[in-house]
């Protein structure tokens, strides 16, 4: 087995070609169905382009998954790979025009989302399923009491009184670890720390007991302590409620300790697939590989040099046509310029995008 050593580049001239023999396209397939329980969300070939006046940008391009419920999918993958996007787009939150979906299926609890109009979406979002917006500085409205905002979806989804739902939003501060919650209902987002921001945007999400709760990088520029404890409790209310989680980061860490299993994007697309064990320990995909690469290792001789992806992201300015991923990769091979790979099935739950046999 061949294993890029320091840095990835484009310099292949000596790199051997061994294509991947064909396996199963799992591009249409049911991707994660985890002890036979019905998925809570089903994702099949999203597509979602935002139109400039330079054109079409192809931000999401056939992307598929699953997620089960009680299950924590981590989603992971460079700035602009299309990891927000993709959220976003299944729950109508993208301004349109520019964004429009181009094509594909978000079905939940028997409905597919991207058929329904804006009325039947507000009452997916926030009561069944809840988003936790990417900075907790920006996503409070700086006009409103926190009490207010929390108490918002509660009166709007599940038709509590004023008095129910203030009574409900301290026991939910109480939950994510605010103290003297039902005197701090009353204060304003800027009265709180990051953190403390942080947990009153979870706590929106949380309101309404969503079946999926959709994490977009919610510990950006927490400090380790903060982050550490948004973590811990993450991880005791999907115990306590049983909910199924979609985490968005950068932090590869972070998705070794909470996930079940792992969605690596870029360029827009899905490029592997696998439970969290088995990406960490046999990663299928040159784009996987480079960015475990970068994780400094605490082990043996001090490197000289922090390992980086050399060259920049894709422009999405067209629909993909060949690997996304080919100017950056070691094992780039004459395929890779011809074809875009489909994801292929690699192992049990595992499938990666690539046409190299690793």
């Amino acid at each position: 087995m061949l294993v890029a050593k320091g840095r990835f580049h484009a310099n292949v001239s000596a790199t051997p070609v061994v294509p991947r023999p064909l396996g199963v396209d799992t591009s249409s397939i049911m991707l994660a169905n985890q002890d036979g329980k019905t998925p809570a969300l089903r994702v099949r070939n999203l597509e979602t382009r935002f139109r400039t006046r330079a054109g079409h940008v192809h931000a999401v391009n056939s992307v598929s998954f699953d997620v089960a419920p009680g299950e924590l999918l981590g989603v992971v993958g460079e700035s602009g790979s299309g990891k927000s996007v993709t959220m976003m787009s299944l729950v109508g939150l993208l301004p349109s025009p520019p964004a429009e979906i181009a094509g594909g299926e978000v079905l939940f609890d028997g409905l597919d989302l991207l058929q329904c109009d804006a009325g039947a979406l507000r009452a997916v979002r926030g009561a069944r399923i809840g988003f936790i917006f990417q900075d907790p500085m920006t996503s409070l409205n700086p006009v409103f009491d926190v009490g207010f905002q929390i108490c918002e979806p509660l009166r709007k989804h599940m038709g509590l009184s004023k008095k129910a739902a203030l009574v409900r939003a301290a026991e939910l501060l109480e939950l994510v670890g605010i103290p003297d919650a039902k005197a701090r209902l009353k204060q304003y987002p800027h009265e709180f720390s990051g953190g403390m921001r942080q947990r009153v945007m979870i706590a929106i999400a949380l309101a309404c007991d969503p079946d999926v709760l959709i994490a977009d990088e919610p510990t950006t520029a927490l400090d380790v302590t903060i982050q550490a404890q948004i973590l811990e409790l993450v991880k005791e209310l999907r115990e306590k409620l049983g909910m199924a989680i979609i985490w968005i980061t950068h932090d590869l860490g972070v998705i070794a300790g909470i996930a079940d299993r792992v969605m690596v994007m870029y360029g827009g697309q899905v490029v592997e697939q696998a439970p969290v064990r088995e990406l960490f320990s046999n990663p299928q995909h040159p784009y996987t590989r480079a960015l475990l690469e970068t994780i400094p290792s605490v082990r043996g001789k001090r490197a000289d040099k922090l390992n980086v992806i050399e060259g920049q992201p894709p422009i999405l300015g067209a629909a993909p046509t060949a690997c996304p991923f080919r100017d950056r990769c070691a094992f780039r091979f004459d395929r890779c310029d011809a074809e875009n790979p489909a994801r292929m099935s690699v192992g049990e739950e595992h499938d990666a995008a690539c046409f190299y046999d690793f």
